[in-house]
């Protein structure tokens, strides 16, 4: 088991590593992670929703995502509620204290499939949640201690040197540890180091003095990684990740309170001669060669965040200055023409304006649709054509079903969901030619419709030659560099024989 000294310091990715390298060993792993608290998730093949980081660490094992690698997932909405996802499907949205009342149901739920993994699998990567030393959740835990005691798990603690303090953070979390959980720390584990480690060589030998524990390994800072993060507090790294040229395509992601699924933009963020920033600066949103209005847990609070942002007045600009304007799943409800919630779905508001740049409205339904799905290009647009994009892969997470208000293009059309055959429009185009809403994530990892786009938003802005720079790596390779970089820096050795691996 991966366990933190605090949320973001590395254990979704360490835990991603240990699944690759044990996959490259011949082994037969899966991820775990009882509770997440992540805004962004993933879609299974079977169609349940769990959280990305186990959607990548199982895509990093080298198996299909499962719901029982991520049985439970909060997101929050605001207010002291998050919606509830157990085993896939919503529950419903409820404040801390209602969740806590299921916690006897929880604690079943998680031990089951923790015993279900067990017998498929050879090896169990688990990743632990913030901190197992918060001494007020500590009678609480679904997700530290009590998943290494169910399990039977040696645990790794992890600290994160690049914010600074990790040798106070690794003895403040064992001094905290009750005497029974502090014996379950099998090792330690520095991550996200820049520099000599033979710096560290006094506070390494003092952990190791002080607990009889080995340090067993320190894991440099891996730049420029296109591996989805867990959540938001990964996104302050990427409020803008490389230097502006005049010649680059900006394109301006805009930072909604709840943004959700963020890593659809991770493959523009790697393309050459293009700077994806998250913003909320009207300037920015007015001039971006492309404005995205990405996903949303709590659409209509972002919808009126904007106006309090005075982002509504240059958003309607774009299109009288010719500048394209995407909308993905959340986003694209706004930018219609209201959004219906007569059973209070999301929000506490009925009925409300959207920003009338598509000819949609949104209603919320209870049951949330969580699908992955194949697709085309139904009519030309900033995407491109049919010939030009092929069929692309993407998925669905929405509770919010969108309708047309007047006969409209639909920039895709899908073919199948969870595999099944289908016909169905996607989204809308708007008879102002440069907006475009859609309600599938995860388009612009399809290589083919991500190079037809920046061709289009290239010639729009008078660059003729295409960005020279490496090609975007595939993900699979970015799990090998990923891989390749904590084999080296961690005895994996040890790490077996800690696991009782062979």
């Amino acid at each position: 088991m991966v366990q933190g000294t605090a949320s973001s310091v590395g254990k979704s990715l360490l835990t991603a590593a240990l699944c690759r390298i044990f996959r490259h060993d011949g082994l037969r792993v899966a991820p775990f992670k009882a509770q997440n608290m992540a805004l962004n998730s993933a879609v299974t093949p079977a169609g349940d929703e769990i959280g990305r980081a186990q959607a990548v660490q199982a895509e990093a094992a080298g198996v299909p995502a499962a719901v029982e690698m991520n049985p439970i997932l909060l997101k929050p909405e605001g207010g002291m509620r998050s919606q509830v996802v157990i085993l896939g499907k919503s529950a419903g949205s409820m404040t801390w204290n209602e969740y806590q009342r299921m916690r006897p149901d929880l604690v079943r739920i998680v031990d089951d499939c923790i015993a279900k993994l067990r017998r498929e699998f050879e090896v169990i990567v688990i990743e632990g949640a913030g901190s197992p030393a918060e001494i007020n959740l500590r009678t609480q835990d679904l997700v530290n201690m009590h998943v290494a005691a169910a399990a039977d798990a040696p645990v790794l603690l992890t600290g994160d040197i690049d914010r600074g303090g990790v040798f106070a953070q690794l003895v403040g979390t064992m001094e905290l540890l009750p005497p029974e959980e502090r014996r379950r720390i099998a090792g330690f584990v520095i991550n996200k180091f820049r520099g000599d480690a033979a710096l560290l060589k006094t506070g390494l030998d003092y952990l190791e003095t002080r607990y009889h524990l080995p340090v067993l390994g320190v894991v440099p800072f891996v730049e420029q990684l296109r591996i989805a993060e867990e959540d938001s507090v990964g996104l302050e790294s990427r409020r803008r990740r490389k230097a502006i040229r005049n010649n680059d395509l900006k394109i301006a992601v805009v930072t909604l309170p709840s943004i959700s699924n963020y890593d659809d933009f991770s493959a523009l963020e790697h393309e050459p001669g293009v700077a994806v920033s998250y913003t909320a600066s009207p300037i920015e949103v007015r001039n971006a060669d492309l404005l995205i209005l990405p996903g949303s847990k709590s659409t209509v609070r972002d919808l009126k965040w904007l106006e309090r942002q005075f982002l509504i007045e240059p958003i309607l600009e774009r299109p009288i200055l010719d500048r394209p304007t995407l909308g993905i799943c959340g986003g694209c409800q706004m930018m219609g023409m209201k959004i219906e919630d007569p059973d209070r779905v999301e929000s506490r508001q009925r009925e409300i304006q959207g920003l009338c740049l598509l000819p949609i409205v949104t209603r919320f339904e209870r049951t949330k649709r969580t699908t992955q799905i194949r697709a085309r290009i139904d009519a030309p647009s900033f995407f491109g054509s049919p010939d030009e994009v092929g069929e692309i892969e993407g998925y669905e997470i929405h509770m919010g079903r969108i309708s047309l208000t007047e006969p409209a293009r639909n920039p895709f059309r899908i073919l199948s969901r969870n595999g099944e055959p289908c016909d169905a429009p996607d989204g809308a185009i708007s008879a102002i030619e440069p907006i475009v809403g859609t309600m599938l994530h995860g388009i612009f990892e399809n290589d083919r419709l991500r190079a037809s786009m920046l061709a289009r938003l290239r010639e729009q802005k008078g660059l003729t030659d295409r960005a020279q720079g490496p090609a975007v790596a595939s993900r699979e390779a970015e799990y090998d560099r990923l891989a390749n970089v904590v084999r080296a820096a961690v005895d994996i050795a040890a790490v077996k024989r800690i696991a009782r691996i062979g």
